[in-house]
């Protein structure tokens, strides 16, 4: 790959952000580079279009698939076998609203000088005003497991999907939430699933020890075998050996552990953290860089006044910091947009919604009994305190609309823990701020 040394970052001097009361330039970009062609590369176009920017906008892909919505990859791996095109999701045709897209020609390298940043790419370099870089995440695959499948492509679910089914036997390394997900359609559609988790629940790096114990009795009874606790040491096309000397025979094994920031094209052009995301400030604009070089969506790492730094991967995310992006690009007023994290999941025949971040040191309610098939919801306190950070729903429909309520405001809700316990209350009852 090759690499360019970045200049010094401009400097945010006061007559550049004059026109842009959350710090825009002054004049709109004569031309927009947005590299990435999935959800927040599309929103991110859109929005400029619907500010009226009339500017020239470029596109570079690396699929060469049209945008299409990437949770139904694993929610729907076996039933939906064509993509779930963007245009009819999100109502955005990026063709039709960018001046040029090239679907199957992705970034190679940065180089950042001067005013107008350039992408290299394998047929020569783009240039424009202003950069925005949102080439998404990878699939994470650990040294040795280049033989395991893994599921965050269009083309990795076409691969997965001839792999499995009834009577065929997989194994998923991982039980967060797309291992999850991918084991209970499996094993409902007939396959043989087993699902090796090395933390000691499942979600346990989502939810904590606590909650993702109250998860795994959901793969029993679904017909999913679970080992936790359990140490891959070798991966292969049809076998994973366990450190205990156990081995999985498989027709297919699938790696779930994770994805990190597509960002490795970038080299040393722009500061990076240790698992490749871009800290940006409220408006996307990449810390340490010229106000002109943005992302958005799963490349970064989100400054948020309710929450704090905010880790890329959320869906609501991509959908909407992008108005955020290009208000601020073309140096529009207006509020900043500032979305709780949220995550969505269908597993082993349970609807889960999760919004905010929780924390390891929280104290943890529950809300409901997990053993009644009611529904319950879990909620993370501040120790010792009413404000909470973080809401998970589990088949409680009427707590989704109110933890979002309650997490739209400009800071942390602030709850009385009796009520929140209640089940038989309203989640929004509990609210003191």
């Amino acid at each position: 790959m090759t690499s360019w040394t970045p200049a010094a970052p401009e400097p945010r001097s006061t007559a550049r952000t004059a026109a842009g009361g959350s710090g825009g330039p002054a004049v709109p970009p004569r031309d927009v580079l947005v590299v990435g062609a999935g959800l927040a590369a599309t929103q991110t176009v859109a929005a400029l279009r619907e500010r009226g920017y009339d500017g020239r906008v470029v596109v570079l892909g690396r699929e060469g698939v049209a945008p299409y919505d990437r949770p139904p990859l694993s929610k729907h791996l076996l039933d939906r076998t064509a993509p779930t095109w963007l245009t009819d999701e999100v109502g955005a045709d990026l063709t039709a609203l960018a001046d040029e897209v090239h679907l199957a020609r992705p970034a190679r390298a940065l180089r950042v000088t001067g005013d107008r940043p350039a992408v290299a790419t394998d047929d020569g370099e783009v240039e424009a005003d202003a950069l925005v870089v949102a080439t998404g995440a990878h699939a994470a695959v650990p040294a040795g497991w280049q033989a395991a499948l893994t599921l965050h492509t269009w083309a990795d679910a076409q691969v997965l999907r001839a792999a499995v089914g009834a009577g065929r036997r997989l194994v998923v390394v991982g039980a967060g939430w797309i291992g999850a997900e991918v084991a209970g359609v499996v094993a409902a559609a007939g396959g043989d699933v087993t699902v090796v988790e090395a933390a000691a629940t499942p979600l346990s790096a989502a939810l904590g020890a606590h909650v993702g114990a109250l998860t795994a009795p959901w793969y029993a009874a679904a017909g999913v075998r679970l080992l936790t606790g359990a140490q891959v040491v070798e991966v292969r096309p049809d076998r994973v050996r366990l450190a205990d000397g156990t081995e999985l025979v498989a027709d297919a094994v699938l790696a779930a552990v994770g994805a990190r920031p597509a960002t490795g094209w970038l080299g040393d052009a722009l500061p990076r953290e240790a698992d490749g995301a871009l800290r940006v400030d409220e408006t996307l604009a990449v810390v340490g860089a010229p106000r002109h070089v943005r992302a958005v969506g799963d490349v970064t790492l989100r400054r948020s006044g309710r929450h704090g730094w905010v880790p890329g991967g959320h869906w609501d995310g991509a959908l909407r910091t992008p108005a955020v992006l290009a208000a601020d690009l073309l140096g529009a007023d207006g509020p900043v947009d500032d979305p709780a994290p949220y995550v969505f999941s269908t597993q082993l025949g349970h609807e889960l919604a999760l919004f905010g971040l929780p924390d390891a040191g929280d104290d943890v309610e529950l809300r409901g009994d997990p053993a009644d098939g009611a529904g319950w919801s879990a909620l993370w306190f501040r120790p010792g305190t009413g404000t909470c950070r973080a809401v998970l729903t589990v088949d409680r429909p009427r707590d989704v609309g109110a933890a979002r309520r309650l997490f739209g405001a400009a800071s942390l809700p602030v709850l009385d823990r009796a009520t929140a316990r209640d089940a038989g209350r309203g989640l929004r009852e509990a609210a003191l701020v």
